[in-house]
């Protein structure tokens, strides 16, 4: 199947649940046990912590999907050096209550995050800190247990996006290998050759099939390819699934295609308990199966280059506020998310760096403007003051005329934050008066 530009219709890991959908129904009772024996199960519910984002909308499902990036293995040819496990992509599929449409999000696994502390599983435990977001899978991986690593993604997610995640998904490299085989490759045709070392990968430019190594490689190209970021490699990504997911429609009529595919996809497999077995995934499969095409929306989380706010950072993204903010918002309401919104009010972002701040501390805690302050400016906010205000529990963001929308960047980065227009707002700044409800190590 030929592959053509569709967008960013994201899908690396998402794999694992649209394949199930595809090829389950095929499936005789008596392969089931089989089957489910493949799937891994990790119990990670004493893992999250109970400060975690309240449900919302009750009977909706968000399910975090990892693409997983192990080196252990069979995986250990790929990228050695690396001696934990890695999350290749990250992404939430949001499933409403009423089942009628889906969303789901993409992460960028550069993008600069507050990564949450957690258990390493070998002992030890992480601080809080700010990196790349894939890095917390590897951070729980260090004792090489799934569960761990999940959790610590999960953590992560939550705290960044404010959703509550219901059940995740962990598909690794060689279940993908298996997956292509079965259906004898697929097609793709890139218009310029590839070489890139790093990914195992030598390819000439034209339609041609790939397989095994060459298919994991084609995916995982990212430097030898376009511009080299992660958000090139997140479309092809998507473009490859998509034909994967169409031959295996068109051609897993044979019974033994269809018992290899689903063996290597099975195998690939690792879910929390809630999920874990062809049942489980069957009863998600059939949901899924019933919401029209035009109302499956994908997309990438808004986003430019961090470089924007930090001129040395060349290498990650950060997510672009409001839109960001107000994406996660919706999904958290079970809100239907409209892609060309999205996508239309995300072309001209606001830099953090362009917003002008005047920290004012309204707790009566000393200090706290100060240590607001150099949040801000870790996140790339111009800061251009401090000072003290009467004390008040609300944080508040106030703005002068023609300055709301730099006023929203600012306040959709603080939970429970609202900015309001003041006739004696000091000109040219947006002043934050920090109340006792503002935790700063909870700023986005």
């Amino acid at each position: 199947m030929r592959l053509t530009r569709r967008g960013r219709i994201l899908v690396w890991a998402v794999r694992a649940l649209a394949l199930i959908i595809l090829a389950v129904a095929g499936v005789g009772a008596w392969l089931y046990q089989d089957l489910d024996d493949n799937i891994g199960a990790a119990d990670i519910d004493d893992k999250l912590g109970g400060d975690r984002p309240a449900n919302l909308s009750p009977g909706s499902k968000n399910i975090l999907v990892v693409g997983s990036d192990s080196r252990g293995g069979d995986n250990a040819e790929y990228g050695g050096g690396l001696d934990t496990m890695q999350s290749d992509s990250l992404l939430v599929m949001h499933v409403p209550a009423n089942r009628e449409w889906a969303t789901v999000v993409s992460f960028p696994r550069d993008s600069w995050v507050r990564i949450s502390a957690c258990d390493k599983g070998d002992g030890t435990a992480s601080a809080p800190h700010h990196a790349k977001i894939n890095e917390a899978f590897a951070i729980g991986g260090a004792g090489g247990g799934v569960a761990d690593a999940a959790a610590c993604s999960i953590r992560t997610v939550e705290a960044n996006t404010g959703l509550r995640i219901d059940h995740f998904v962990s598909v690794d490299f060689q279940g993908f290998k298996g997956m292509v085989n079965a259906l004898d490759g697929i097609e793709v045709c890139p218009e310029r050759a590839i070489h890139d070392e790093k990914a195992h990968l030598d390819l000439e430019a034209g339609c041609q099939t790939v397989k095994d190594e060459e298919a994991l490689g084609y995916v995982r190209a990212r430097y030898s390819v376009g511009d080299g970021s992660d958000l090139g490699r997140i479309g092809r990504q998507q473009e490859f699934m998509q034909a994967l997911a169409g031959k295996a429609q068109s051609e897993l009529a044979s019974p033994n295609a269809l018992y290899g595919f689903l063996q290597s996809a099975t195998k690939s497999l690792t879910t929390d308990k809630g999920l874990a077995g062809i049942q489980p995934l069957y009863g998600l499969a059939s949901e899924l199966k019933g919401i029209p095409g035009d109302r499956l929306t994908f997309l990438t989380v808004p986003n430019y280059p961090r470089e924007a706010d930090v001129a040395a950072d060349k290498a990650n993204v950060v997510w672009q506020y409001p839109q960001a903010g107000e994406l996660f918002t919706s999904l958290a309401k079970d809100e239907e998310v409209d892609r060309k919104k999205v996508q239309a009010e995300a072309e001209h972002p606001i830099h953090a760096s362009s917003v002008r701040v005047r920290v004012l501390n309204g707790t009566g805690v000393p200090g706290r403007a100060a240590t607001v302050a150099a949040e801000l400016r870790r996140a790339g906010f111009t800061v251009v003051g401090t000072g003290n205000a009467p004390e008040t529990t609300r944080t508040a963001a106030t703005y002068p005329q023609g300055m709301g929308r730099q006023a929203e960047v600012l306040a959709s980065r603080l939970s429970g934050t609202r900015a309001t227009q003041e006739a004696d707002a000091v000109a040219g700044v947006v002043t934050l008066t920090v109340g006792a409800d503002l935790d700063p190590d909870g700023m986005r």
